[in-house]
């Protein structure tokens, strides 16, 4: 069993499904409203989990219904909790979400996420070090990501970074994780002066781009390979590559090659948008593997 930790953000997702998206200064009538639990960290955490992993969470919520609402369904899911503490005087993260032609759009409000910091992931050293892979994304702290990745390297962890929300990160963060796995927005954001292919080649084996429903585009060393999506009638596609991330970790943690890892991502992930929610759709071991 692989043997994780993730750290990044909790929150819920207050989601709007509408047939279309509003202009501005439009009011328009939407089709349904739901909460469920989300933010990146947690997401991958969860899914992570029912892929049969060992995950343990660290990132913080608000003292709030949300908060409890979030941690309760870790629990549930079989993630840790030791490392997810409550901030008693800011509210949970919430991610405003619409569902409207086929995709989705989303503004995040970090909340108690901005208390992820180096000083609260000091916490979380020791099974920081005792795992085979880490996992961290972007809605924490800048400094958080850039610490982590230290104490990865220092450790030799292996650190993947999901970059999103896509900023620009050092150099150093760059050459020292694992895993770099931005989608193509966040590719051109992260290399804007590079042109795609070269950076791939610059990176190899390293840096994975995310092409949506045309697969996942990578450089092994000789040649640049893309392993294609599986095809599959959408939903929701929230959480998607949360879906992937969590998936890829889980399998190069136990020993597949990127190639293999890739297409197992690809399949929960293509699994994981059949239906409603970031974490509705994610999918068990037992689904994935009955599927590739």
């Amino acid at each position: 069993m692989a043997k994780m930790t993730i750290i990044g953000s909790s929150s819920m997702d207050l989601v709007v499904t509408a047939s279309k998206r509003p202009n501005k200064g439009e009011t328009i009538l939407g089709e349904s409203f739901k909460t469920v639990p989300g933010g990146k960290g947690a997401n991958q955490a969860v899914a992570a989990a029912r892929l049969g992993a060992e995950v343990y969470m660290v990132g913080c919520v608000g003292d709030d219904g949300f908060g409890e609402e979030i941690v309760n369904n870790f629990t549930a899911n079989g993630v840790v909790t030791t490392y997810v503490e409550p901030v008693t005087h800011l509210e949970t993260g919430t991610a405003h979400i619409t569902l409207a032609e086929g995709d989705n759009s989303i503004i995040v409000v970090k909340g108690a996420n901005n208390y992820v910091t180096p000083e609260f992931v000091e916490k979380a050293l020791d099974v920081i070090r005792e795992s085979d892979i880490v996992l961290i994304q972007q809605e924490i702290p800048e400094e958080t990501v850039e610490y982590v990745t230290e104490i990865c390297f220092l450790n030799n962890v292996p650190l993947l970074l999901n970059p999103a929300p896509a900023r620009h990160i050092s150099k150093t963060v760059i050459e020292k994780a694992a895993y770099i796995t931005p989608n193509e927005w966040e590719a051109s954001v992260l290399f804007e002066n590079k042109d795609i292919h070269d950076a791939l080649k610059e990176y190899p084996n390293k840096l994975l781009v995310t092409e949506g429903k045309n697969g996942v585009r990578y450089y092994d060393g000789e040649n640049e390979v893309l392993v294609p999506a599986y095809v599959v009638e959408t939903v929701d596609t929230t959480g998607a590559g949360d879906t992937f991330n969590a998936a890829f970790a889980v399998a190069v943690a136990e020993g597949k090659n990127i190639k293999d890892s890739i297409r197992f991502a690809n399949r929960a992930a293509s699994l994981s948008v059949t239906k409603f929610g970031a974490q509705g759709g994610m999918p068990t071991r037992k689904e994935v593997e009955g599927n590739l």
